[in-house]
C-alpha cells in the first residue's frame, strides 16, 4: 500500500486547512486509516483515525470538535478537515494505514504516506 498526502500549507490561526490521502496498490488489505502528526522536538502523536469500511471515526482530545476525518472508499482516499486551527495545531502531518481494525487512535501503522507540513501562525 502506498499513500501519498497533500494539503499543508501556511493558515493563520482560527483559520481551517484539509489535507487528503489517496491510497494505492493492495488497498483490499486497508481496515483503518488516519493521521498522525509530529511537532518538533515531540513525539509523533494520533490525530484521528477511521474505520476504513464502517466508517467509525476516534479523535486525539486536543482536536475534538475541531477536526473531522471522512474517507471516499471509491476513490480510496481519507481527509482530514481541520478547522479552527490554533498554533498548538503546528506539526508535520502524516497519513497512516493498517490492515488490522483497532478502536481508539492507539494503534501502530503498517503503512505511512509522506508528511505534509503544517504551521499554524498567531
Amino acid at each position: 500500500v502506498q499513500l501519498q498526502a497533500s494539503g499543508g500549507g501556511l493558515v493563520q490561526a482560527g483559520g481551517s486547512l484539509r489535507l487528503s490521502c489517496a491510497a494505492s496498490g493492495r488497498t483490499f488489505e486497508i481496515s483503518l486509516m488516519g493521521w498522525f502528526r509530529q511537532a518538533p522536538g515531540k513525539e509523533r502523536e494520533s490525530v484521528a483515525t477511521i474505520s476504513w469500511r464502517g466508517g467509525s471515526t476516534y479523535y486525539a482530545d486536543s482536536v475534538k470538535g475541531r477536526f473531522t476525518i471522512s474517507r471516499d472508499n471509491a476513490k480510496n482516499t481519507v481527509y482530514l478537515q481541520m478547522n479552527s486551527l490554533k498554533p498548538e495545531d503546528t506539526a508535520v502531518y502524516y497519513c497512516a494505514a493498517h490492515p488490522t481494525y483497532y478502536r481508539g487512535t492507539q494503534w501502530a501503522p503498517k503503512y505511512w504516506g509522506q508528511g505534509t507540513q503544517v504551521t499554524v501562525s498567531s
